[in-house]
């Protein structure tokens, strides 16, 4: 029997010392555990996507040092090999432990670390560069470059590497089992997106039944900037039925133990539903943005709305009430209601609440505008002065604290510019840029459903019931509600999710059954806000396609289908 442990681990970009230290420890507990063969992620040494670091000499030298000290650090571990993925710098002569600083070519590599040295490296050949992918940028597929597969022997079972996106592909897997692999270990940094488990899970259980051959996908977990990896590592057998998985959206060990008849054996944890889903990563990508990057805390603007609702409750999962801080500013036209539910949200959850009135600034900003705007009629513009003023507040408390402050729009207001720029866009880090409207109801319903300690000890709902019943409104005017400026947001998000996320032209929409004038107006909407978007902060990715990496439209363009 060989004992396989999947490391699914939470590395930071960039921390290469911090990085090996998470191998080295999780490759002890499996060795110590009865584990022989130990899989990584893919680039789990420098984290994922490492980005232009990787255009650094320093930076892959760096690398190559930390490698070889890792794999020295376990020459005591008898008998365990550690496939590990790292960048790997090739120069002009082919030699793949070169120090010239003279690197021609750079691959996506895997690592075989055994009796303290590495005994053999596989590079990527198949290189994604879609949606927030762009590895043709840093890489050369292995292929390409005349690499050969690489199969080790371990537990009397020949191994064969594959690196993520090569298991969404034949020739990868056909060229392992041609050299006499009898399992594939995949090493996987996939991010995240809602329906992506199930998708790789059915992918990979192709490629198990295309090969005849058991297949282990060990995948990175954590937040990286605007993506979050899921986890949720898993073992197949040769049919592609689930033997094992770990569980989503936390550090794990799976262990598997594969007998003579092939089969990997272990435990198998649940996937979670799709609102829970979307939690877990929203949740972690804020506490994986905050922790890696050293911020005490995070402020939050509350309103009342059920958006800022959302994203207060979120940050306290991800860090504890004791590190967030909200604020509510009400203006003259902030309804009694949106007062009382706040105060009463701030409370359930525990955290510290301030009030501070705008109006006395509200007012001395129109006094001071008055001589400049003499003869024009109100208009968005005083409208948005509340917004920025708002936002000078909140970042003035993020400079004297240290905290960041989160931003509360969500993804429908993002596409069509229903947000203030330097006003409720400004801030650190946006949690819900990618959840649309329709979406954040859904999270907020999920979360009052689920069993929650309040801070007086009572469990119940954190989020007010009236928060999330009540219409939406920016309170900017009197009797102000979203729809007065928007579609009903069930129309909205089915347009915007067909237009920007499918790509899908306006006459598809149309002759799908949606009014041509909302159709029209959204889309139109959607273009003309680029350029706001390209000043928002960077925000959580949960779907396929968010406002960010995978999003790349001109700001100037006369495009209109």
């Amino acid at each position: 029997m060989l004992k396989v442990a999947l490391a699914q681990l939470n590395p930071t970009v960039g921390d290469l010392p911090g990085n090996a230290r998470l191998l080295a420890d999780a490759a002890r507990r499996a060795h110590a555990a009865g584990a022989r063969l130990v899989v990584a992620p893919e680039l789990v040494l420098t984290g994922y996507p490492p980005e232009d670091l990787l255009l650094r000499p320093a930076f892959m030298q760096a690398c190559e040092a930390e490698l070889q000290a890792l794999a020295a650090s376990l020459a005591d571990c008898e008998g365990l090999h550690l496939v590990v993925g790292h960048p790997q710098a090739i120069d002009g002569r082919g030699d793949l432990r070169s120090k010239s600083l003279a690197v021609q070519r750079r691959f996506n590599a895997a690592s075989v670390l055994a009796g303290g040295v590495v005994v053999g490296t596989y590079c990527k050949r198949e290189l994604p560069n879609y949606q927030v992918f762009d590895e043709r940028r840093y890489f050369v597929s292995g292929r390409d470059a005349g690499m050969a597969p690489l199969v080790f022997e371990v537990g009397g079972l020949r191994v064969g590497l594959l690196i993520c996106e090569d298991a969404w592909f034949d020739e990868p897997a056909r060229a392992a089992c041609a050299a006499g692999a009898e399992l594939l270990c995949v090493l996987n940094a996939s991010p995240f997106h809602l329906d992506k488990a199930g998708e790789r899970e059915q992918r990979m259980a192709e490629r198990a039944r295309a090969c005849g051959r058991p297949l282990l996908y060990a995948h990175l977990v954590g937040g990286q900037d605007e993506v979050v990896f899921d986890g949720a590592s898993f073992a197949l057998d040769a049919v592609g039925a689930i033997c094992a998985r770990a569980p989503a959206f936390e550090d794990a060990l799976l262990m598997i133990d594969i007998g003579a008849d092939r089969v990997p054996r272990g435990v198998i944890h649940p996937v979670p539903e799709p609102e829970a889903q979307a939690w877990a990563a929203l949740v972690l990508g804020v506490r994986d943005y905050l922790g890696k990057n050293g911020f005490p805390g995070a402020l939050i603007g509350l309103s009342g709305g059920i958006d800022s609702a959302l994203v207060l409750a979120l940050a306290v999962d991800a860090l504890g009430a004791d590190r967030v801080r909200a604020v509510m500013m009400p203006s003259p036209y902030t309804a009694d209601i949106s007062w009382i539910d706040a105060r009463e949200m701030a409370s359930r959850l525990g955290v510290r609440y301030d009030e501070i009135a705008i109006e006395p600034m509200f007012q001395a900003f129109r006094a001071g505008l008055a001589p400049q705007f003499a003869g024009l009629a109100e208009d968005t513009t005083e409208e948005n002065l509340q917004a920025r003023i708002r936002g000078t507040l909140l970042m003035a408390l993020s400079n004297k604290t240290g905290a960041i402050v989160l931003t509360t729009g969500n993804k429908s207001e993002m596409a069509t510019g229903y947000c203030t720029l330097y006003g409720d866009m400004a801030g650190g880090f946006a949690v819900i840029k990618d959840v649309a409207k329709t979406l954040v109801y859904r999270l907020a319903e999920w979360k009052n459903r689920q069993p929650a300690r309040r801070a007086d000890g009572s469990l119940g709902p954190v989020i007010p019931e009236r928060i999330i019943t009540r219409p939406p409104s920016a309170e900017l005017r009197p009797d102000q509600t979203d729809q007065d400026s928007l579609p009903p947001y069930e129309v909205l998000d089915a347009i915007l999710a067909l237009y920007m996320e499918e790509d899908q032209g306006i006459e598809t929409i149309v002759a799908a059954g949606y009014a041509r004038a909302d159709v029209e107006r959204v889309t139109r909407l959607i273009k003309f806000n680029e350029y706001k978007r390209r000043q928002a902060p960077v925000g959580i990715r949960i779907t396929h396609r968010a406002f960010g990496r995978d999003w790349r439209y001109p700001i100037t363009s006369r495009f209109r289908a």
